[in-house]
């Protein structure tokens, strides 16, 4: 069974596999090693018009259609898993968004570094996993399996240039040139998450500031 035929039907707007061998030393513990052979990640579009409604800090609107698409993620996660299981292999669903390390913000495994292996995009100055075509408006989960499926690239340069989009926009000053600074952001989202009915930590604002996917 090939890619096309596990996500027929469902909400995949972007997907790729990775080798598990090259970044299972980054997955968490919980996850045995040796187990799986691919990573199949796949990724679900932000809306432009949600995201337009952000301007200096997060917005209901955007905290509920971050919520949603990550929901959408999870079930579609599943969906393929089981249709995995269904063919004879094993299947892991990561979910799209849960924390198993607080002070790090890290989850089981990252999303961004399999996109990034996968050859979906490349890691822009805000950190982010930036599609040619989507930039950063697109969120992500993940399928480990030992079904033997196509690994379907290699990662890519990075092709923000000159661009300062990002770096520019950021509330917190947590980026730049020269690197990014988690614990400014992070500190900049709790206060976020302290806006009555956001609740938790998003953002947004360098997602919609970037010219890519616009």
């Amino acid at each position: 069974m090939d890619v096309e035929k596990l996500i027929e039907g469902l909400d995949v707007d972007v997907w790729g596999v990775a080798d598990v061998a090259e970044i299972e030393h980054t997955f968490h513990e919980t996850i045995e090693r040796g187990k799986y052979r691919r990573a199949l990640v796949i990724g679900v579009r932000l809306l432009n018009d949600v995201l337009e409604t952000i301007r200096d800090r997060p917005t209901l609107l955007y905290k509920h259609h971050y919520k949603t698409v990550n929901w959408i993620l999870d079930q579609t996660a599943f969906r393929i898993a089981s249709r995995i299981r269904k063919a004879g292999y094993r299947a892991l669903p990561i979910a799209a968004s849960q924390e198993v390390d607080w002070e790090r913000q890290l989850g089981h495994l990252s999303h961004k570094l399999v996109g990034h292996m996968a050859g979906i995009g490349w890691i822009g100055k805000s950190e982010l996993l930036i599609h040619p075509v989507h930039g950063p408006r697109v969120r992500y989960a993940t399928i480990l399996t030992d079904m033997p499926l196509e690994v379907t690239g290699q990662p890519l340069e990075s092709q923000c240039g000159t661009c300062t989009a990002c770096i520019d926009a950021c509330p917190a000053g947590a980026l730049s040139e020269e690197g990014y600074d988690m614990q400014k952001c992070l500190k900049k989202l709790r206060e976020f998450a302290s806006i009555r009915g956001i609740g938790q930590l998003i953002c947004g604002i360098c997602i919609q500031a970037c010219p890519i996917g616009r």
